[in-house]
């Protein structure tokens, strides 16, 4: 245990938990399921609804991944330790070699001098070279996880978009609409529900992008999902700013 952690340190050592103590990926890709579906029953014909059935792919092919990124890539460790260990011959081969014609090779400081910084630089470069074999694994996993952590960036500025236009004001009063005026035609109660629609699709984003950080402690994978989490989470304010200033004009919450 010790050696794979020295060896593979971004990989997530599986422990003992409860059943609520950690994502559960399968509950997470049923609620997006099911709001798809909330979204098609009353806005059958939107874009958003076309967005959640982009985003339930994504966040089924993203659970695939994170759940194979906890397993070990066993090629990449055999191929990594054959070759750390054909690295170590050389040098300790190397190492007797020199050894061997040491004392007729040397025939005074200045050789002596030069054989030790030959030795150091060839220690170092053996050095960075098992360093960059015990982490490719690592890197391997990582830009896996980034590139599917980006897919789900992209679709939460789209979510955004798509709520751009849904403007309270617009419902609230009387504003004339130009010729270049967006099309408006929800009501008071069906905005209410769209924003909300979008504000639960951001939420979720951030749930498929924690289960990346739930199986792999990469410190760049894991600042990555919190950039993607405070993305979401400003997008999701912007949204409820919208909601809260619809609920305040009900006449029934000012009675």
């Amino acid at each position: 245990m010790l050696i794979q952690k020295l060896l593979f340190p971004f990989v997530r050592q599986r422990s003992v938990v409860g059943t609520y103590a950690e994502l559960n990926s399968t509950s997470v890709l049923k609620t997006i399921s099911l709001l798809e579906q909330r979204i098609l029953s009353r806005f059958p014909e939107s874009g958003l609804s076309r967005v959640c059935a982009d985003f339930l792919r994504e966040a089924r092919a993203a659970e695939q991944l994170a759940l194979h990124l906890q397993t070990p890539i066993w090629p990449v460790r055999i191929a990594a330790g054959c070759a750390g260990t054909l690295l170590l011959g050389l040098f300790f081969w190397a190492v007797f070699q020199v050894l061997g014609s040491f004392s007729n090779a040397v025939s005074g400081v200045s050789d002596l001098v030069q054989a030790a910084e030959s030795a150091i630089n060839e220690l170092i470069f053996l050095c960075l070279a098992l360093y960059f074999l015990t982490n490719l694994e690592a890197r391997l996993k990582r830009q896996s996880a980034l590139k599917s952590l980006h897919r789900l960036r992209s679709i939460a500025h789209v979510v955004d978009m798509h709520q751009l236009t849904k403007d309270p004001t617009f419902v609230l009063s009387d504003i004339k609409n130009t010729a270049v005026s967006p099309k408006r035609s929800l009501t008071r109660a069906e905005l209410t529900r769209y924003l909300d629609y979008c504000s639960e699709m951001l939420a979720l984003v951030s749930k498929i992008a924690a289960l990346f950080a739930q199986n792999i402690e990469d410190p760049v994978v894991l600042g990555a999902v919190n950039d993607l989490e405070s993305l979401t989470q400003g997008l999701s304010g912007k949204i409820w700013q919208k909601i809260m200033i619809l609920d305040l004009a009900d006449p029934e919450n000012q009675a």
